[in-house]
């Protein structure tokens, strides 16, 4: 392939026109839709999937659509954002909502798939929404077939092209028939994926001498050509175009076409498709396009275009997801350099983690952290003072007024930082509301305080209390571990962390592990930290993130590399304070100066013991309490700030 397919210069990939919304997917595998009792939700839509499935492979990609003025369309926009896709061209649309699917897998051959898309934002696309600007800013621009469906999308989609044509923009045509979408269906049968249609077939090869590259399934490939043979209807697709022709085969792979229609197929060159066990075909397409286009874009030979879009379908089959399951490009190549074929992608425990780690995530500054997570200590204090433990709930409450002031000041001073909190959810539920959806930095608790062995707050089963829980939040676990702990002691916490550990991978939630030798221990290595890290390392446990008492700077230089040979995606390390002074927390952080994986601390005693004292006993009020808290906290910080100066 020559290097001159696209126009040079251009700040954008792939400018993407057409459905956006949300994907409500089932969780109980195999229950008919009427029978299904919770959902997932992800984003959805064609074109939505491209835009994000090539952003997330390193394609500069835009979104063309739009989206109603609701919480549903927001988490669109910001989740395509977080992706690196171009969100400016999605306009908001004031008079309609955002589309909606409800999806099933009942079984390997059974989707049930219900569209709510009844005068749906994305539908409303005008041609006057569309930007010349933006088309001649691209390399090329994607439509879906949908959004030719109906009078006014057709017309906003020409427009599209015609400002493609004209600034020398390459065009993408993704066939995407849904038969219930060109009303050929009742409204509930979203499933069906071909129906015979001679208008239909008219309709879309009006449009197809339009394109440079057409993409379809065979069944799309046939309402496209009008026939009920493939050979046949892609011998009258080219008739009509000299398009680049890609036809996707399922499981068999696919082939491309340039010139003429050959008799056979297999005469040309057909790209093995990658084997793997299909749970959800739907989003397969998607991701198809998705890693075809990111090598198209490239200017890649067909073989690898196929190969990168083979393999983005057949991972993306085997996830419960369309969006959310595309894969990253670290992905793709542990996929490709396997020793051996990876046919259940699910259940590979290295693939489900770089899954989780290798993509897109919110990028941490410096962190200051008010770990109030504290019950045992609190309870003792608020029953010394004769107070109700309700009380304890008040005071966490005040506790976020104190970050919120901290976080104003940093901002004010222009300091480049993140502030956070532990809380817990027996005391602090209020609190953890009250702070989550603001960008903080935000951990809770689920070890019983003190266990040793190890024990859950909520029995054995962590993963269910998960399930309720905000995905921005961290799990904290504290664990006294000990390297040289007795073995059966060892074993029973090492087990409980494993089970902790898959848990966090289910669940999807970061996980932070505190680590901490009990004091009393025989053993008193100066390396047991690095040890203890070492050896949750070679159990195949990963946390995000550790947290962990002062050390040496001698050791932090053995953590650091220890960090990133082991586990290069891990956020880092936050220093605990086990209510030392803050004058001996400040010479910790001189220690941990520079160290590259610590990244901060989070205190908590040292900060709110003494003002909680004093409050709970009736000492000082309310807003003496904050500005104490305050205090102790912005020491600490300038103590950080120092010590990394």
């Amino acid at each position: 392939m020559g290097q001159t397919r696209f126009a040079s210069g251009r700040p954008l990939d792939v400018v993407c026109l057409g459905r956006l919304g949300v994907d409500l997917y089932a969780q109980q595998i195999g229950a008919r839709l009427e029978d299904v009792s919770s959902f997932a939700k992800y984003l959805g839509g064609s074109s939505a999937n491209i835009a994000f499935g090539t952003a997330r492979l390193g394609v500069k990609s835009a979104m063309l659509t739009r989206v109603g003025d609701d919480h549903m369309g927001r988490f669109l926009v910001e989740s395509l954002a977080r992706e690196g896709c171009d969100v400016n061209a999605i306009k908001v649309d004031a008079e309609r909502l955002t589309g909606m699917v409800l999806l099933g897998i009942k079984d390997r051959e059974t989707f049930p798939l219900v569209f709510y898309r009844e005068n749906c934002a994305d539908m409303a696309l005008h041609a006057e929404d569309i930007s010349e600007s933006l088309i001649a800013s691209s390399k090329a621009l994607l439509i879906t077939g949908t959004h030719f469906s109906t009078d006014q999308v057709f017309r906003a989609s020409s427009q599209a092209l015609d400002y493609a044509e004209k600034h020398n923009v390459k065009r993408v045509l993704d066939i995407d028939y849904r038969p219930v979408l060109w009303g050929l269906t009742g409204k509930a049968d979203g499933e069906t994926r071909f129906i015979a249609d001679q208008n239909v077939s008219q309709h879309v090869q009006s449009i197809l001498p339009r394109f440079d590259l057409i993409v379809g399934t065979e069944e799309e490939f046939l309402i496209a050509g009008g026939s009920t043979e493939l050979l046949g209807a892609l011998r009258k697709v080219r008739e009509l175009t000299a398009a680049t022709l890609v036809v996707k085969l399922g499981p068999q792979g696919c082939t491309v076409i340039h010139g003429a229609i050959a008799p056979r197929l297999e005469d040309g060159a057909i790209y093995p498709g990658v084997r793997v066990e299909v749970l959800n075909v739907l989003g397969a397409g998607d991701a198809f396009m998705s890693g075809f286009l990111k090598g198209w874009l490239n200017d890649e030979s067909d073989e690898r275009c196929s190969q990168l879009a083979n393999a983005c379908g057949g991972l993306v089959v085997s996830r419960h997801a369309c969006a959310p399951a595309m894969p990253t490009l670290v992905e793709l190549e542990y996929l490709f350099n396997s020793p051996v074929p990876i046919t259940r992608p699910d259940q590979d425990p290295v693939l489900q983690r770089l899954h989780q780690v290798s993509v897109p995530r919110k990028q941490w500054k410096q962190l200051f952290i008010f770990a109030f997570d504290h019950r045992g200590q609190l309870v003792e204090l608020a029953q010394k003072a004769g107070r109700d433990l309700a009380c304890i709930g008040q005071l966490k409450q005040l506790f976020i007024q104190a970050v919120e002031r901290v976080e104003a000041d940093l901002k004010q001073r222009g300091i480049e930082a993140d502030v956070g909190l532990l809380a817990d959810q027996r005391f602090a539920q209020d609190s953890l509301n009250t702070a989550t959806g603001r960008g903080w930095w935000i951990a809770r608790p689920v070890e019983v305080q003190g266990s040793r062995p190890l024990a859950f707050e909520h029995g054995r089963s962590v993963g269910s209390n998960l399930l309720s829980w905000p995905k921005e939040q961290i799990i904290k676990c504290l664990v006294q571990y000990h390297p040289d702990d007795e073995p059966l002691l060892r074993l029973e916490q090492e087990a409980q962390l494993q089970g902790l550990y898959q848990a966090s991978q289910a669940s999807g939630h970061e996980l932070l592990l505190e680590i901490i030798p009990p004091k009393d221990h025989p053993s008193t290595h100066p390396d047991v930290i690095y040890r203890a890290l070492k050896r949750l390392y070679n159990l195949g446990i990963y946390p995000a993130w550790w947290k962990i008492e002062t050390q040496s700077a001698k050791v932090w230089e053995k953590l650091d590399a220890l960090i990133q040979e082991r586990d290069p995606y891990c956020r880092g390390v936050v220093l605990l304070g086990l209510n030392a002074p803050a004058e001996t927390l400040a010479a910790g952080f001189r220690a941990a100066g520079n160290s590259t994986t610590c990244r901060g601390f989070a205190v908590g005693r040292t900060i709110f013991h003494e003002p909680s004292r004093a409050w709970l006993e009736g000492e000082i009020d309310d807003a003496g309490l904050i500005s104490r808290v305050q205090s102790t906290f912005s020491f600490l910080i300038e103590s950080w700030r120092e010590a990394r100066a």
